[in-house]
């Protein structure tokens, strides 16, 4: 993500706060993001790349917050409609903004709701697909930030990733995708949340460096198929202080990963 260091207030669900403007996708997409707490990286570009959607088909964006997996997703993805489910309604508000700033109303939308609880727009079986970066952290297992932005980001609050799974699955149809980007030391939690209810997982490693072990993980499954799990060769992020160009394929020339 390029920031182009361009500050001002708007207000998001009633409160004013300072963003600033920054950039996807090799200038792509711009988004407005609040400049304190929690701030999108390039996990949500990766998530977007790995969702192997048609056109025509409808995504369902759990946890949207600003919008940046929607926003890519819709950069790649022209012919797809998406729909993302915010808790924050400041969050949601913003992402509606940003939606608009990137002229993608007729295709995004943003709801205000909570996936423990989700609003009538977020119908039982309604998705081609279902897309999620839930909090990494467990409460109880991790120092957490003082900020409530991020540490809401980071930390699992009432739902834990089992709700944040069943959520996804209760949303897609029968044989539709799901796909996760997770820390790769909760792996066996992600499989186990789908036993019995999705199969032909596959699972890409994002690995920092050639030779370091995978820190993050994208998992995809089908909703009730019993096909077998695969791992894919993965993703190497880095060389040297720079991207590897196969990652620059992905963050900045929106190509698709994971096959």
């Amino acid at each position: 993500m390029h920031c182009v260091r361009n500050m001002s207030d708007i207000d998001a669900g009633g409160l004013d706060i300072e963003t600033t403007e920054d950039a996807l996708l090799d200038g792509r997409i711009t988004l407005r993001q609040p400049a304190g707490g929690y701030r999108s990286a390039i996990d949500p570009v990766l998530l977007a790349a790995a969702v192997p959607a048609k056109p025509g088909e409808h995504v369902l964006d759990l946890g949207c917050g600003i919008g940046a997996a929607a926003l890519a997703l819709a950069a790649r993805l022209p012919e797809v409609r998406i729909t993302g489910l915010e808790r924050d309604p400041g969050l949601a508000r913003l992402c509606t903004q940003n939606i608009a700033a990137n002229a993608m109303a007729d295709r995004v939308a943003a709801l205000a709701g909570d996936l423990l609880d989700p609003p009538a727009e977020i119908a039982a079986g309604a998705f081609d697909h279902v897309m999620a970066n839930p909090p990494y952290l467990e409460p109880g297992r991790a120092d957490l930030s003082p900020d409530p932005g991020r540490r809401a980001a980071n930390a699992e609050g009432d739902a834990a990733l089992g709700d944040w799974i069943a959520a996804a699955l209760a949303a897609a149809k029968r044989r539709g995708w799901v796909t996760f980007i997770h820390r790769a030391d909760r792996l066996d939690a992600l499989i186990t949340a789908l036993d019995g209810r999705a199969g032909g997982i596959t699972i890409l490693p994002l690995w920092p460096r050639a030779g370091a072990p995978a820190k993050r993980v994208i998992l995809r499954a089908r909703k009730g198929v019993g096909t077998p799990t695969t791992l894919l060769p993965g993703l190497v992020l880095h060389e040297g202080e720079r991207y590897t160009a196969a990652a620059e394929a992905v963050l900045r020339d929106a190509a698709a990963l994971g096959g």
